[in-house]
């Protein structure tokens, strides 16, 4: 493997430090209510790997809820930076924040996801598919 294939970031205090091996396996921006709630932010980027991928720093302070039946979410102990999620819908999966990256513009978005969810003065024209919710439950929204 090379150097390139190793992704490194950390939290905002730098107490929880990740390596994710290879490529992701997709990454999109999700615009659903419980991603807007757990980031305070209008809508999140993701980073997709395989859990193997995935390593943590030993005796990373992270901490771990369960924001819905089968999700859990985990962010740093200290700052409380979002760290990743983890959804039973995508078992062997965990879905990094793109932001917590050293080098997050790596990281091109092929999609939207949950756009029902989108607010209302979030205007899009970045070209990319726009889905209701997730590409595996139906076509892009029209332009």
């Amino acid at each position: 493997m090379l150097a390139s294939d190793i992704r490194e970031g950390a939290c905002r205090c730098g107490a929880v430090r990740f390596k994710a091996s290879g490529k992701p396996i997709w990454t999109a921006h999700c615009h659903c209510k419980e991603c807007r709630a757990a980031t305070g932010s209008p809508f999140t980027t993701y980073a997709g790997y395989a859990e193997k991928a995935v390593s943590y720093s030993p005796g990373a302070p992270l901490t771990a809820f369960e924001s819905s039946p089968g999700v859990e979410r985990r962010f740093c102990a200290r700052c409380g930076t979002p760290i990743d999620f983890k959804g039973a819908r995508w078992p062997g999966e965990i879905h990094l924040f793109i932001s917590n990256f050293a080098e997050p513009g790596a990281f091109a978005p092929f999609a939207h996801a949950y756009c029902k969810d989108q607010l209302p003065w979030v205007k899009l024209n970045d070209g990319l598919p726009r889905y209701r919710t997730l590409k595996s439950e139906g076509g892009p929204l029209p332009p």
